[in-house]
């Protein structure tokens, strides 16, 4: 199940967000204070999305799967997402809204094929994209996650 990734309190939700960059800090915000992350991974995160390129992290459907290299600073495999009500745009690029927000943090290659294979099934499901869009709030963002199909 994918809800066995998300540590307490790294299910979000936010009615806006002022940009990419305020959506990166805040879904990595709770790996960090967890101690699942280094700050050097944020800053990562956000330098690889700057670059030409960055928005290859857009999956389409509005969905942003944020990540780095492990050695960038990742203590434990994890993941944290938020759901803005608002979309944002990814690199600042208006080809790239963003409504739902995954910050993947993978310790090695194993966890990381894991934990993408279980995210991949989960997004690949139409059923999921839909219910992911229609989210208003945390509780039902941690239901549907526990729900997956």
């Amino acid at each position: 199940m994918l809800d066995k990734y998300f540590p307490e309190g790294t299910v979000l939700y936010r009615d806006d967000v002022a940009d990419w960059q305020e959506a990166v800090d805040v879904v990595t915000a709770p790996l960090v204070k967890l101690g699942r992350i280094r700050t050097s991974y944020v800053d990562a995160i956000k330098e690889s999305i700057r670059k030409p390129g960055g928005t290859y992290i857009d999956l389409g459907q509005g969905i942003a799967l944020a990540h780095s290299r492990p050695e960038a600073g990742v203590v434990a495999t994890s993941l944290s997402v938020l759901k803005v009500g608002r979309p944002f745009l990814l690199a600042d690029s208006p080809d790239h809204p963003i409504s739902t927000m995954f910050c993947l943090a993978a310790q090695d290659s194993d966890s990381h094929l894991s934990l993408m294979q279980s995210l991949a099934a989960f997004l690949s499901d139409a059923g999921n994209q839909d219910r992911l869009g229609k989210v208003s709030n945390a509780e039902e963002l941690k239901t549907i996650l526990k729900e997956e199909r």
